[in-house]
């Protein structure tokens, strides 16, 4: 892996024992490190997504064909970074969601930050249309959220608590706000936010202006198709412009952060 930018005179050094140009875990926790704001109580949402060249955000509708090593690699990466992981109920049923899990490369700096051994997993949704007997609910090392509205069904708010879930009410109806979904967890702790989509969540959060930043990978692949963009939802009324922080490339993939100024 190499860093484009910022521009600088060297790459870093491969990781002990990793392949040429292999960054440690170290080197990518210190190249996606949050903001010292997050640290003091701000919270920072940040989106990872994949996207390949033609726009498509999925393949036959799920984003690991697009995927790669690397972008593996940066995907643990953020998690581990993470207070929490938010996602969209259609993306945990298509993507077959589990708990996310302790790192033992990242447990000494999780636990001098204060954090947990692994990130929350919060789901937002209005229907709560999930199995809560899977795994997510029933075995993560700490609860899941669900981030949903007050008017959500009753029967099935009972049903994600007796599975363990933690029901966060973040809207009025039966949908969520996603600035008041940001405050309700920065009032449990969590300040360092990820979200992992899918491109309707991501849609309505551009729209409602709650995202700081975005982890990009451009994926050399060119699919065609119908496949969905990474957000998709409402429009804005006027595009919203974001600055690029670094830019990363192995194997010709790109891997970009971009934040809003």
């Amino acid at each position: 892996m190499r860093r484009l930018f910022p521009v600088t005179d060297e790459t870093a050094a491969p990781g002990p024992g990793g392949p040429p140009g292999e960054w440690s875990p170290a080197e990518l926790a210190a190249a996606y490190a949050y903001p010292d704001s997050a640290a003091r109580g701000r919270p920072w949402l940040r989106a990872n997504m994949v996207s390949t060249l033609d726009g498509a955000a999925q393949h036959e509708g799920r984003s690991q064909p697009i995927s790669c090593a690397a972008d593996m690699r940066i995907f643990g990466t953020l998690r581990a970074l993470a207070d929490v992981v938010v996602v969209g109920a259609g993306t945990v049923r298509q993507e077959g969601y589990r708990p996310a899990r302790a790192r033992a490369d990242f447990a000494a700096a999780r636990e001098a930050a204060g954090q947990g051994p692994a990130p929350a997993i919060a789901v937002v949704t209005a229907g709560l249309d999930l199995d809560f007997s899977l795994p997510l609910f029933t075995s993560p090392l700490v609860p899941t959220l669900i981030l949903t509205g007050a008017a959500a069904p009753s029967d099935r708010v009972a049903a994600a608590e007796k599975a363990g879930a933690r029901v966060v009410v973040a809207g009025d109806g039966t949908g969520v706000d996603p600035a008041r979904a940001v405050r309700a967890l920065a009032d449990l702790g969590h300040t360092r936010l990820l979200t992992e989509g899918g491109p309707q969540l991501l849609g309505r959060l551009v729209a409602a202006g709650v995202l700081d930043e975005l982890c990009l990978t451009l994926s050399p692949m060119l699919t065609a198709g119908d496949a969905q963009r990474i957000a998709g939802g409402p429009a804005v009324e006027v595009p919203r412009r974001f600055e690029l922080a670094s830019l990363l490339e192995e194997d010709g993939f790109l891997f970009g952060r971009y934040r809003r100024p």
